[in-house]
């Protein structure tokens, strides 16, 4: 597919061709690089918080949250790490293809995401009365996102939704962990 091509499934979902520079919602706040390095770190951290949840015999429904999460999160840093030496760019005119290693159009970590998935379930435009945004266009959920983003967001949704008392918890005890282990715990 040619950058910003759109497949049609139904009325209200389509395959939709983008690279996101940044975070969710393409923001970019900092450097990719330094955004992709934080990335890796957040999920050392989720493993061994994932880790921790398991040892302590957490519900399997709040381990299974906090897995979409890092499993998100990977498939994340695997399109940040690899798309941009093993692909050429895309453009509304060249499709991206697959080049030997290290010819592609970014260097190692600063890659961008491919998202594909775009539900504009649906639009209406405002009535022009209202300032500002009177006689503009809208799409009821507009961003366009990939599986990941779903795995992230549906964790953190369930999470929140399932299991509120837990989260608390599991971070204090995360905390107390880490703090121990770097030898920062109180002496009596």
């Amino acid at each position: 597919m040619y950058y910003g091509d759109a497949i049609r499934m139904t009325d209200w979902f389509y395959i939709h061709f983008v690279e996101n520079n940044g975070m969710a919602f393409g923001m970019q706040i900092m450097p990719k690089i330094i955004q992709t390095i934080l990335r890796v770190v957040f999920s050392l951290m989720l493993v061994e918080f994932l880790t921790m949840l398991v040892k302590s015999k957490y519900k399997i429904g709040y381990i299974i949250c906090v897995s979409l999460v890092l499993s998100g999160a990977l498939g994340n840093i695997i399109d940040s790490l690899f798309y941009g030496v093993a692909f050429s760019k895309s453009t509304i005119s060249s499709i991206s293809e697959f080049v030997p290693i290290g010819q592609g159009y970014a260097g190692w970590l600063q890659g961008k995401v491919v998202d594909m998935l775009y539900f504009p379930l649906f639009d209406f435009y405002w009535p022009n009365w209202i300032p500002v945004i009177g006689g503009d266009k809208f799409v009821f959920f507009s961003p366009i996102f990939n599986i990941a983003d779903a795995a992230i967001s549906c964790g953190i949704f369930a999470a929140f939704l399932f299991y509120n008392r837990n989260i608390g918890d599991s971070i204090m005890l995360f905390y107390t962990t880490i703090k121990e282990r770097c030898g920062l715990r109180k002496r009596r």
